[in-house]
Parts: structure tokens; sequence; C-alpha cells
């Protein structure tokens, strides 16, 4: 079953500051804000929330479907897209527009401070299938622009697609209205620890008032695993995945939510799900960038059960 995958395509330029950004910033002077950080490495490569989710799903050896957009100078990202063979049939050319880009600068702490261009990121194409097409049966509503995210998941709904919402980093561009709106519209609201209760301030809900309008409720914490919460009262904790080596936490996230993603299209229990998460986001974890990272099925599954101590079938 095709896995359908709504988010941003984007140029990703990162960076190492081999410092802690605390040591260069005044608390008492962030008005007056003037700083510069000097970078050792500087890599650019293809990400975005629907190119590494959707990479990650394919590596897992499912079909992911991208839905997004790029711009006059995308071509370089389609024809990767296709030599990896990630359909690109749904993807938008703006040739008006550049691709969007993201400059991410990481401290010795893995803080992170992040510049983000849009471009051509509102020209994503709606979701549409003809009567010939498998229908997806999830959809993954990750950050891009917020008009984009709030068309695919009412589109989602009226076409009978399960949904994850990830608002994500574009939480702050949504109305409390359309938050809240958004939320009631999904099957699974995710995002790490401090994007959760971002949103509960933002709407004012508890997590019990969120699981009224949500079947499922994770939330990521990085190195201390996730935790998941449903509306029948189960509350599953995950343990993180043991790193070989730590790299770049940049794309952990992402391939964490293409491994869920992948365990429930493949009918699994929600903690095998976030297990499936884990281990999806310890080898994006250890290689520099979102897209670097490789494994083959058989590899994976080898991880997955030294550290669970349980057998998957993907």
């Amino acid at each position: 079953m095709p896995i359908l995958v709504s988010g941003s395509l984007v140029y990703d330029h990162i960076m190492d500051f081999m410092d802690r950004f605390k040591n260069h910033i005044l608390p008492n002077n962030i008005h007056i804000l003037s700083v510069c950080f000097a970078v050792e490495k500087l890599e650019k490569s293809k990400g975005g929330t629907a190119g590494n989710i959707a990479y990650n799903i394919k590596l897992l050896g499912a079909d992911p479907i991208i839905v997004s957009s790029v711009g006059q100078d995308g071509g370089e990202y389609m024809r990767y897209l296709g030599d990896i063979k990630i359909s690109t049939g749904r993807i938008k050319t703006d040739k008006k527009l550049f691709t969007a880009s993201c400059y991410i600068t990481t401290d010795l702490d893995d803080n992170q401070i992040t510049a983000f261009y849009n471009g051509s990121l509102g020209s994503a194409p709606d979701i549409f299938f003809n009567k010939r097409d498998k229908k997806p049966k999830w959809a993954s509503i990750s950050p891009t622009q917020k008009s984009v995210m709030l068309k695919h998941l009412s589109q989602c709904a009226n076409l009978g697609i399960h949904t994850i919402f990830d608002p994500g980093q574009q939480i702050p561009a949504f109305s409390n209205s359309e938050l809240r709106k958004a939320i009631s519209q999904t099957d699974i609201l995710i995002g790490n620890d401090y994007e959760i209760k971002m949103i509960q301030k933002r709407i004012n809900w508890s997590k019990k008032q969120i699981l009224k309008r949500v079947e499922t409720l994770v939330t990521t914490y990085g190195e201390r695993g996730s935790q998941i919460e449903t509306t029948d009262g189960q509350k599953i904790l995950v343990e993180a995945c043991r790193l070989n080596q730590i790299k770049d936490p940049t794309g952990a996230g992402d391939a964490y939510r293409a491994g869920f993603m992948v365990g429930l299209d493949k009918g699994h229990n929600l903690r095998m799900c976030g297990r499936l998460g884990s281990v999806a986001a310890s080898y994006a974890i250890e290689k520099y960038g979102t897209q670097e990272h490789k494994f083959s099925v058989e590899d994976f599954g080898k991880r997955y059960e030294s550290l669970y101590n349980e057998q998957i079938s993907l």
C-alpha cells in the first residue's frame, strides 16, 4: 500500500559550530542581539520533511508518494528522487520561485539555530486519485506552508485517508482556531516534548482533551525515547535505540516518523511502530545529513531484533 507524504522539499545547508551558543549570547541583551557564529563545516544536501520521510520509507521497503513542490532550481532534486525510485508524479515545479532552503547551525550541545526560506512550498498541488490509482491508507501531514497543510488535512479527511499530523516548526503559523481544527481532523498527533507543550499552551487543551479529538498522541524525547498515548487510556513508553556513534541529530525526527508510518501501514501494534521509529532515527543520527544514511531491510531487522528482543516483519 502506498504511503502519502505531504511536506516540504528543501535544500539543506548544515553547519557545525564548535562551541556553545550560550557562550556567545548575553541573555540580558537579547533585544540588541548581534552575533556571528564561525562554522567549521558546511554540507549542502537534499532535505525537507517530505523528502526525509519519503527517503526513510523507501529504505524500509515501502512505497512513498510525495505531494509537494520545488522551484526553478529543483531539477537536481527531482532527478535524485527518480534515481532512488521515489515517484515525482505529484510534485509541482514552480518556475518563478526557487526551491525552499534551510540553513541549520548546530552547536556542541546539539542546540540548533535555523533560518528557513519558503520559496516554492505554497505551490504544492492538491491530493487527487484516479479510479485506477491505489488509494493510500495513511498520510503524513508534515511541516510546510500552513495553507498546504490545512488543505491536505481536509482533503485526506474527505478521501477517507488516515493522517498523522506533525505541525512541528509551523506551530506559530497557525491561529489557535486553525490548530484546534487541524488536530480535530487527524487520527494521530505527533511532536517532540517541546512542541506538544507549545501546542497545549496555544490551544489551552490538556493531553486528556487532545485525546478526545485524536486516537493517538505521540511525544518524542530524543535520547530518552518516546511515549505513545491513546484515547482508550494506553500509555506506551518506547526505549530509544542504542547508537553506534553520534554524528548529526538533524533528520532523526523525520526518520522516526517514517518508521512509525511503515509500522502502521504494515498493521503492527503501536509499541512496534514506536520501536520502528526509534531504530530508523538511530541510522539518521549516525550520519551527517538527513538523507545520507543507508540500510537494508535485513540489516534494519537485525538491529531492531537485537535491541528489542522480538522479530519484526517488514
